[in-house]
């Protein structure tokens, strides 16, 4: 197979050349332009970025363990739980993807290690076990669970400086554990907390990665996208680009770009949520949908709601650690069962509305999961806003003075905290989930349609849906309007 010829539709085709096909609607290949594809082709590109992002990621990690324990003086808690959460949540996912994948620094180290190499492509067999990760752990299942497991303990991890700096830590060690006893990029494809979700909401993102012609993919055996090249490696993610239709496993490391020699590969800017219409629908993504949702609601709830009971109770204030254990109980009862619950009994009324008896009620259930994904992006983008204005001037003097120790790098660590025009807050976060509410409604129409087969009854069933969806929108406004 690896010495296998090239069919005569790519026969003979130099490295980068385009072949022939069909044009796709609504999509601009930006490897047309020659400095984008020099840059992404190099095989500097994402080890540069990551080198970069490793620096600022050692500050952030040393801050939290012998820097001031005052989180809003700590680079750690400033950096990662504002700047980072703000830029991730707000432009990389909704605009770029997963382009946070492509240069996050915490699967860095077992890849490096693994590989034997930073920059350069070092053929031979991958340093470690190189066991192919369980069949039956192939889906997100672990990265609901471990998202839930730490938001638990958000509180705790977002005003404890040394905290934020252990749970990265782990992440780091889990990651290189993991790379060192199964193949590639298992822990950020079945183990990240984070990467989950970025997966979910990535294929809301404007930017993929795909194959120009799958039929060129087909004749084409050497198969250097999976199994790698002298120019790079075989896909991390253990993706076949071929058959690639969603951004939610792609990490965006560009190596199908530099493997494959014939120009196959491109990365379109296309419509926003494109890949919501997709007909390819799993229970464990759409139970991320719900846990995403949940959890917008509770942070609004705890963080920005009337009750400091709450807040007390969620990051230990209190002293009384009763008040956390009902705290934590709550919060995974109404991830795990309140909300897939609510949302399972509406496919079932949807069901019995629509006259769609043939159709099972999972199916159903699992359909109208992804419906989450517009209204709970927009529910995060409108939660980060509330604290973002509020405390984005903290960063000014924490970067003179990272570890609180008295420093003054730049001249800024006197600058005293500001909240920015924050009567401007109410007029982006409705719009944001109105927005977020219409978008959801219509993808319920179109998959409430493929799903039961029928315009009309698809109608009749988006009924209780758009009422769920509403009311959920209205517990939002409530809490972010007063």
């Amino acid at each position: 197979m690896a010495n296998a010829t090239i069919t005569p539709k790519t026969s003979g085709l130099p490295r980068g050349t385009i072949p022939l096909r069909p044009k796709t609607p609504n999509r601009y290949d930006l490897l047309q332009v020659p400095l984008v594809r020099n840059v992404l082709r190099h095989r500097a590109f994402q080890s540069s970025l990551i080198l970069v992002n490793t620096f600022f990621f050692m500050i952030v990690i040393l801050s939290g363990l012998v820097g001031t324990p005052v989180g809003n003086s700590n680079f750690s808690i400033i950096f990662v739980w504002i700047i980072w959460w703000a830029l991730l949540i707000m432009i990389l996912i909704p605009f770029a993807s997963r382009l946070w994948c492509t240069i996050c620094p915490i699967p860095a180290f077992g890849e490096w290690l693994q590989r034997g190499a930073i920059i350069r492509r070092r053929i031979g067999k991958p340093f470690g076990l190189n066991l192919p990760w369980p069949r039956a752990l192939r889906n997100i299942w672990l990265q609901n669970f471990s998202f839930v497991a730490v938001a638990m303990f958000s509180a705790i991890i977002l005003t404890r400086p040394v905290v934020t700096a252990w749970v990265l830590t782990a992440f780091i060690l889990l990651a290189l554990g993991s790379m060192m006893v199964f193949q590639r990029r298992v822990f950020c494809r079945y183990l990240c907390p984070v990467g989950g979700f970025i997966g979910l909401y990535a294929m809301t993102a404007p930017v993929e990665i795909r194959v120009k012609d799958p039929d060129v993919c087909l004749k084409h055996c050497a198969a250097e996208c999976i199994r790698g090249s002298a120019n790079g490696y075989g896909c991390p993610w253990m993706e076949y680009p071929g058959s690639l239709k969603r951004n939610a496993y792609c990490g965006m490391c560009t190596e199908c770009i530099k493997t494959c020699p014939i120009g196959n590969v491109s990365l379109n800017v296309r419509p926003f949520g494109t890949d919501l219409l997709e007909p390819v629908r799993h229970l464990d993504e759409a139970y991320k949908g719900f846990i995403m949702l949940a959890a917008a609601l509770i942070y609004s709830t705890v963080m920005l709601g009337p009750w400091g009971m709450l807040k007390s109770w969620a990051n230990l204030g209190s002293g009384n650690p009763a008040d956390f254990v009902v705290y934590a109980l709550g919060l995974v009862t109404t991830m795990l069962l309140a909300v897939p619950g609510l949302f399972l009994l509406t496919s079932w009324v949807a069901r019995q509305v629509s006259g769609s008896h043939s159709t099972p009620v999972r199916k159903l259930f699992v359909a109208f999961g992804y419906t989450t994904v517009p209204l709970g992006l927009m529910g995060w983008i409108a939660f980060s806003l509330s604290f973002v204005f509020i405390n984005i001037s903290y960063a000014i003097p924490v970067i003179s003075d990272p570890f609180g120790w008295g420093w003054n790098l730049f001249g800024t660590s006197s600058y005293p905290w500001t909240p920015y025009i924050p009567i401007i807050l109410p007029y982006l976060q409705v719009p944001l989930l109105l927005g977020g509410l219409i978008l959801s409604i219509r993808l319920g129409f179109q998959v409430a349609r493929e799903t039961l087969g029928s315009a009309a009854r698809a109608r009749v069933a988006l009924v209780p849906l758009a009422t769920l969806l509403t009311a959920l929108t209205g517990l939002f406004l409530w809490l972010y309007l007063g």
